[in-house]
This record gives structure tokens, sequence and C-alpha cells, in this order.
């Protein structure tokens, strides 16, 4: 009987989670009630708060619910094995997880284009931010080794290659997302201008081959 308790009330909570982001899809978090949220649900305001805390703990628990991979494949050794092909792989599944995972995409819509960062959404952004700045320095540990071992020339320093790329990744995504999906084909479009940027990559001698 206490597993099915357990199992209900993590049905009920992801059943709150999924109406919560169709009411922020569609109204934005500021203008999103909790009432709202619980009337899509169809659960009362205290099922709402039986759960979360407010709205800030409703999207802490989305990205939760589809947390980024790229800690774990750096704890998974990728990093150290072939950093080069560890930053292209990494950057790719996140392009893709973007163009073909609905939730994600989603999420990520919410995230850069429904949510107002003030009031109780505040700590959440410091949150993220922080969170950024981890994914950041793993990019950061993996282009120091790829110079290391040769794998990129002298075109760009570490630090001045990892916000480069951060900079081409978030950007497309940015860009497509807030258009719709209708700036440009991301599937295409993301992987010519990928390769150009490890096309530059290049040690000088690759390139001159």
């Amino acid at each position: 009987m206490v597993r099915k308790t357990k199992e209900d009330a993590s049905i009920t909570r992801n059943h709150i989670l999924d109406a919560a982001v169709e009411c922020f899809i569609e109204q934005g978090v500021s203008q999103t009630t909790l009432d709202a949220i619980a009337q899509r649900a169809g659960v009362t305001r205290g099922a709402i708060y039986w759960y979360f805390e407010n709205k800030a703990d409703i999207l802490s628990a989305m990205t939760e619910r589809l947390a980024c991979p790229l800690q774990e494949q750096a704890a998974a050794g990728g990093l150290l094995d072939d950093p080069l092909a560890f930053l292209r792989a990494a950057t790719k599944d996140f392009l893709d997880r973007v163009a073909h995972d609905q939730n994600f995409y989603r999420l990520i819509e919410i995230f850069w284009h429904r949510c107002e960062y003030v009031g109780e959404m505040a700590e959440l952004r410091r949150k993220n931010l922080d969170e950024g700045e981890d994914y950041i320095d793993i990019l950061l540990r993996a282009f120091k080794l790829a110079k290391e071992r040769g794998q990129i020339g002298t075109a760009l320093t570490p630090h001045q290659a990892t916000i480069a790329l951060v900079s081409l990744t978030t950007g497309l995504v940015f860009n497509w997302t807030k258009s719709n999906r209708q700036m440009f084909p991301m599937e295409n479009y993301g992987k010519v201008i990928l390769d150009a940027f490890w096309d530059a990559l290049r040690p000088n001698d690759a390139n001159n081959t």
C-alpha cells in the first residue's frame, strides 16, 4: 500500500508539472497563477502546495526532470579520454535534444522567453547562473586538455574557445526558439556552423593539408 501511495504521489506531482508547462507556455510565468495550474491539472490549490512552495519551486523541479547530462558525461571519463571528441559530442547532443526532444524544447522556451527573473524568480536565476558557470568550467577543462594534446591550434585560447562555443550554441538556440523554430532549420544550420567552428580550431598543420 505504501508503495502504491508513493507511486500515486509521483504521478500527481508530474501531472502538476505537465500542467504548469502548458500554462507557462500559454500565459508566461508571471501571468500564470497557482490556481490556473491547479485547474489545468485537475487538483486543488492545496495539492499544489503539498508538492511545491511556489512557482520558482515548480520551475526548479522542471529542470530536475530534464537535467543536462554534461556533468555525468564528463564524470564518466569522456573528457579525459578524448577532450575534443567530448566537446563535439556534448555540443551535438545539446542541439539534437533541443531540436528533437519536445519537452526539453519547451523548457528552454519557458526559461528564455516566458519568464521574468524578479521577485521569487530571482533566486532561481542565481541558481541557473551558477549551474551555467559549472558547465562553462567543464568546457574550459576540455579545451585546455585539447590544447595540451595538440588537438586544437593557436587561433583561440582555451577560454576564448569556450566563450565562442557557448555563444554559438546559446545564440542558435535562443534565436531558434524565439522565432518558434521558423528562423532557420536547426539541424542543418547548427551542424554547418559548428563544423566551421571546429575546422577553425584545427592545428595549423592540419589546416594546411
